[in-house]
């Protein structure tokens, strides 16, 4: 910029030469050469100055630096204090209110469950809140807690896991309690659900849901197509056993599941699984030949394959006016083992096929049918108490949810349970789903 200067004052001054010559003035030429000589000097020492400040602030910047520096360093030496002790933390508050056409004495006519199944007793009811603790370990781990918070003032522990977060190959393990990863709806927590109670083949053969303790490698596949595959080894914790008192583990699984885009509109997830379980004293209600309820114990060894498969629509990807979910799961189990004090084998099956159609935002309706197949059934010496019937348990269910954030949710549900043999529960059922603090997105 300064040269710029230097060379229009030279150019202004060849102008004025010949002008100077003609006047033949040297006491004029002498005073522009002076003026010229004074305005370089004032540029030079312009620039020195705007040099040195450059230099000090170049300076200051990499003391800065240093410090910054140095700090971490002794940050990352500090032990870990409360306050830098910053978890998500949140809280599912859940109630339902529930009109039945028969009493709570529940249970699914010709299958042996356990765990906590059916619709629950009538009236006003707390419902399962959930209270959860997840939070970034260090680099290299996740945590997770779960409690959940049961209608009679109980507390049960969901899930309490670590796992990692830095393998190389897509490669993740989990360790601790946590629910398999078998089938679809498996792993997700009950406020997730699109109904109020899970499908009757989770109910009769997973006595509602599998967690367990233990331990669970996955791996991503590196591919555009969703592809994921696993394995879990465990305690063999099922409907309500507590797994059995021995070295190694009572239970192990393997599941695969892939899935991808189809347009911009479409996209789907499959899958298939098993679960080798050895239940310990499981417990479930029955009805015995004389139509007098009683509880069956069973030990032994169970085998269950499931296959699902999950179908998701929203204009170009959009789900905020409308979407459309398609579900679907069907569920095999061969038991062989003690019922009571006598032999018992069964190989039977069950499915479900729902829709949920979000119609306007904010609302969402949906339908599911559930049905159980009575199969292959033989109680050796039990038969003489317990009938073998051909009866295959079913039900019908219809729901309408206003959802007016993500953290609030209200349903409205009808269902016909012919689940009993003896009696068809007609259910009306009225819920709330309230979450605080932060949460983390949900499952696919």
């Amino acid at each position: 910029m300064y040269n710029r200067k230097i060379i229009a004052c030279a150019i202004a001054l060849a102008f004025q030469l010949p002008s100077i010559a003609q006047a033949n003035d040297s006491d004029e030429l002498e005073k522009l050469r002076a003026e010229i000589q004074q305005m370089k000097q004032n540029y030079e020492g312009r620039i020195q100055s705007l040099e040195s400040r450059l230099k000090q602030t170049e300076s200051v910047a990499s003391q800065a630096d240093q410090k910054a520096e140095a700090a971490t360093v002794q940050a990352s030496t500090r032990p870990t204090s409360s306050n830098a002790f910053n978890p998500n933390i949140s809280l599912i508050l859940s109630g339902t209110y529930t009109n039945r056409s028969q009493d709570s004495n529940y249970h699914i006519t010709g299958f042996q469950t356990g765990g906590e199944i059916g619709p629950g007793t009538r009236g006003f009811n707390l419902g399962e809140s959930e209270l959860g603790v997840y939070a970034s370990i260090d680099p290299n781990f996740y945590g997770g807690l779960n409690l959940a918070l049961a209608p009679d003032n109980t507390v049960g522990v969901e899930e309490a896991f670590a796992q990692t977060t830095s393998l190389p190959y897509g490669v993740t393990i989990k360790a601790g309690r946590f629910f398999s990863s078998i089938g679809y709806l498996n792993e997700q927590h009950s406020h997730t659900w699109d109904f109020v109670e899970n499908p009757l083949a989770y109910q009769a053969f997973l006595g509602n849901q599998f967690g367990d303790d233990g331990v669970q490698v996955k791996w991503l596949a590196p591919t555009d197509m969703f592809m994921e595959f696993g394995a879990e080894y465990g305690r063999g914790r099922i409907a309500g056993t507590t797994g059995r008192d021995k070295n190694g583990g009572g239970a192990n699984s393997i599941f695969g599941h892939v899935g991808g885009d189809v347009g911009i509109s479409s996209n789907w997830r499959a899958g298939l699984s098993y679960l080798s379980v050895s239940p310990q004293d499981r417990t479930s209600k029955d009805m015995d030949s004389a139509g007098t309820y009683i509880s069956n114990t069973f030990t032994g060894d169970s085998h269950i394959w499931v296959a699902d498969f999950v179908w998701k629509w929203a204009p170009n990807g959009n789900a905020t006016n409308t979407s459309l979910k398609l579900q679907g799961e069907y569920l095999h189990r061969n038991e062989d083992g003690t019922l009571n004090t006598d032999s018992y084998t069964a190989s039977q099956s069950g499915w479900y096929a729902q829709a949920v159609y979000k119609f306007m935002p904010h609302w969402r309706t949906g339908v599911r049918y559930d049905r159980l197949n009575s199969g292959s059934v033989d109680y050796g010496l039990n038969s003489k108490n317990l009938s073998n019937t051909s009866y295959d348990p079913q039900r019908y269910t219809l729901m309408l949810d206003y959802t007016p954030s993500e953290f609030s949710r209200i349903r409205l549900q009808f269902a016909r349970d012919e689940s009993r043999q003896e009696a068809t529960d007609n259910q009306v059922f009225i819920q709330y789903q309230m979450s605080l603090g932060a949460h983390g997105a949900h499952k696919y």
